[in-house]
């Protein structure tokens, strides 16, 4: 940004049912998306209808009214909170001055901003080219004197040139290397299946509190702020479980309620690892007063995704400054927390070992001395719930649980008493 000046905004809201509550969460929301984006709200303008306008997605008297707020505020950028048509977006940049995006312009600069991985910002700007496409016909001159600032940000805005042609041939570019990635990726995948390792995602909206969650119990040093998606690219560590079994821990993109189609397509890819997991711990931020709207997103996303079959977990965080209203939704197993409460992390790990053991195979195995790999196996890689020495017979009584298909489990079998 230049010399780090906010950008003036006004945000322009279309209420079309009367959800009068869910419609205030979603404008507040945008507003929070401006201020990521380093935006500045100086005004807000809504209106109430049956349906969008097909031509200013607002009708033409508040068109009026939002001239008169340009006049008075001078605002760099009027964002609207809905994705806006091509001819919308045409008609509303005759009548106004200032730059129009709408809600999906500005996720996406925002994830622009955030992508850190090469990986990141491939699928970022494939997303902003995507949704570029079918804005191109008759604005080719006006891409050219778009300058800095919100919405035009990232990998995509230098290569904005009017020639679709080059936009294909991008896109078709960037999805060759995005493939090499997953092609990459999936041969790791297969030789951590291999070696059998119980996988563990986090999910969640957009700053419940998933990479906090996630610093804490795997030693990592992920991005976390309180802003939303402060993390981008997923990251995997290693998390120990108290009886000393190590599981895998991912971190992944928060969601968040009309999530651009473009991102969410751009998006599989990475988390075609939570695809992966085992078990996926839903984190809820139960201090948000519109928790509820935000668990079903979340369960809309992952069903998207083929991904709503996977055992949960929900994991409602920040119990410290809970919401007066908030009830926990009773559908699933869950589990109240504050992430930077010790004592809860480690009810946390505990709840989560109990789930893993429901996974896996009870073994009663009798392993003599002098086994010492399996033994150093035993322990490392399934959980261990009893272990004694049998002085006479030099062998070691071992109770505990193993995956099923886990390379160690033939061998189990020869000593299972």
């Amino acid at each position: 940004m230049k010399n780090d000046a906010k950008e003036k905004v006004i945000l322009v809201g279309c209420q079309l049912e009367d959800d009068d509550l869910g419609f205030r969460y979603s404008l507040n929301e945008l507003k929070e998306l401006t201020e990521t984006a380093q935006g500045q709200v100086v005004a807000t303008l809504t209106q109430k209808r049956d349906r969008v306008h097909p031509g200013t997605y607002i009708g033409k008297g508040k068109v009026e009214e939002l001239m008169l707020l340009e006049e008075q505020f001078e605002p760099d950028i009027i964002v609207f909170n809905d994705e806006l048509s091509p001819s919308q977006i045409r008609n509303l940049s005759r009548e106004l001055d200032s730059r129009v995006i709408d809600r999906t312009q500005l996720i996406l600069d925002i994830f622009a901003q955030r992508a850190r991985s090469r990986e990141g910002k491939l699928q970022v700007e494939l997303a902003q080219l995507q949704y570029l496409l079918p804005r191109l016909i008759g604005q080719g001159a006006s891409l050219s004197r778009l300058g800095g600032g919100i919405g035009t940000r990232g990998p995509g805005e230098t290569k904005l040139e009017s020639d679709r042609r080059h936009i294909h041939r991008r896109i078709d570019d960037i999805k060759k290397q995005l493939q090499t990635i997953v092609d990459h990726r999936e041969r790791y995948r297969e030789r951590r299946k291999r070696n059998k390792t119980f996988q563990i995602a986090l999910v969640g909206y957009t700053n419940a509190g998933k990479s906090t969650l996630f610093n804490r119990m795997s030693l990592a040093d992920s991005y976390e702020e309180n802003q939303l998606f402060a993390t981008l690219d997923p990251m995997t560590r290693k998390m120990p479980l108290p009886s000393g079994y190590s599981t895998l821990l991912t971190d992944t993109v928060g969601f968040i309620q009309d999530l651009p189609t473009t991102l969410v397509a751009a998006f599989r890819s990475t988390l075609e690892e939570v695809r992966e997991a085992d078990l996926l711990l839903h984190i809820v931020d139960c201090s948000n007063p519109d928790h509820s709207q935000h668990e079903k997103t979340v369960q809309s996303l992952l069903k998207d995704l083929q991904m709503d079959g996977l055992p949960q977990l929900t994991v409602y965080n920040k119990r410290d400054a809970m919401d007066p209203e908030f009830v926990p939704s009773t559908e699933s197993e869950h589990i109240m927390i504050s992430a930077l409460n010790e004592l809860d992390r480690g009810k946390l790990l505990v709840k989560i070992e109990e789930i893993v053991k429901k996974q896996m195979m009870r073994y009663h195995a009798l392993i003599p001395a002098n086994e010492g790999k399996l033994l150093s196996q035993l322990k490392n890689e399934t959980i261990l719930t009893g272990l004694e020495f049998l002085e006479e017979s030099q062998v070691y009584e071992m109770i505990g649980f193993h995956l099923e298909d886990h390379p160690v489990s033939g061998s189990i079998k020869k000593f299972q008493r």
